[in-house]
């Protein structure tokens, strides 16, 4: 083939990846409502993998804290090999079961955490020996491969099974598996963090705008579409907010204070959304002046 018929075929065996996550929506929306439970509860969610999948899982987890301001060790991601098998594959490191059963138990999981099994071939026996030593401790597990049931029988609560077929290189799973487990772990960590009030409609308002300036500006940009305020009134919210997009936005649209804005947000679960309708209720049922 030339470039540009290699382009086209490997790109049509891309396109179906969305259609194979589609066909798991069931099993997706049970590991979502079992990781934002597991928050409500102050449990983690651990991803446990190996070469790409265990990547993935890391490459999630380390962009939750600047998106969602939340906890590093909310969402863990632990790969077989230690952190050099994020830079250069140690093969040998996925069939250590032993290491995968350590690796849980260092980290101390236990009822309230849910511990989630990547391995897109479904076989890998580090994954494996972690996902039933998490079971042992009392945690909860989720399984994610690109095989059918089948093939690998596993027991967990929630069994994700994304059948994206054969790969355009035969065995090569960082592709179109490789996508797959991206998108599952993008729908598994985001749409749990919406549940938990980390956003206001489809707004980023729980992020870190301290981290960079990049941030910084998008935060600015969060609160003026927010409120409808100018850029400068935005920048000085976010500047007595603290940084905090979710307090300046409930400031300008309640006209309160920050220790006041902050107070209201923390008896309504940090919900932007639940901070707004309770003032206007309270405001509603306040007694009227003498």
């Amino acid at each position: 083939m030339d470039i540009g018929r290699a382009f086209d075929v490997m790109n049509a065996e891309d396109c179906s990846v969305p259609i194979a996550v589609a066909k798991a929506k069931s099993a997706i929306v049970r590991a979502i409502a079992l990781v934002s439970s597991a928050w409500q509860e102050g449990g983690r969610l651990i991803y446990v993998g190996a070469g790409t999948s265990g990547r993935l899982g890391v490459l999630d987890a380390s962009e939750c804290p600047p998106t969602f301001r939340s906890d590093p060790r909310m969402v863990r991601g632990v790969i077989a090999g230690g952190r050099k098998a994020l830079w250069r594959s140690v093969e040998g490191a996925e069939d250590e079961k032993a290491a995968g059963a350590e690796a849980v138990k260092a980290l101390g999981v236990g009822r309230r955490d849910v511990v989630m099994g990547i391995a897109s071939g479904g076989t890998t026996p580090y994954v494996h020996a972690a996902l039933a030593a998490a079971r042992r401790l009392g945690a909860r597990t989720i399984f994610f491969a690109c095989v059918p049931v089948s093939q690998v029988r596993v027991a967990c609560d929630v069994d994700i099974r994304v059948l994206t077929g054969p790969e355009v290189v035969t065995g090569s799973t960082r592709l179109k598996a490789g996508t797959a487990t991206k998108l599952v772990l993008n729908m598994i960590t985001t749409l749990s963090m919406v549940r938990l009030g980390k956003t206001y409609g489809n707004l980023m308002v729980d992020l870190n705008s301290y981290a960079c300036r990049k941030l910084t500006d998008r935060a600015t940009r969060v609160i003026m579409e927010a409120t409808a305020v100018d850029r400068a009134r935005a920048a000085r919210l976010l500047h007595d907010a603290r940084g905090r997009a979710k307090t300046a936005i409930v400031m300008a649209l309640r006209g309160l204070n920050r220790s006041k804005a902050e107070a209201l947000l923390e008896r309504c679960g940090g919900s932007v959304r639940g901070a707004l309708a309770r003032s206007r209720d309270l405001h509603r049922t306040a007694p009227a002046p003498e």
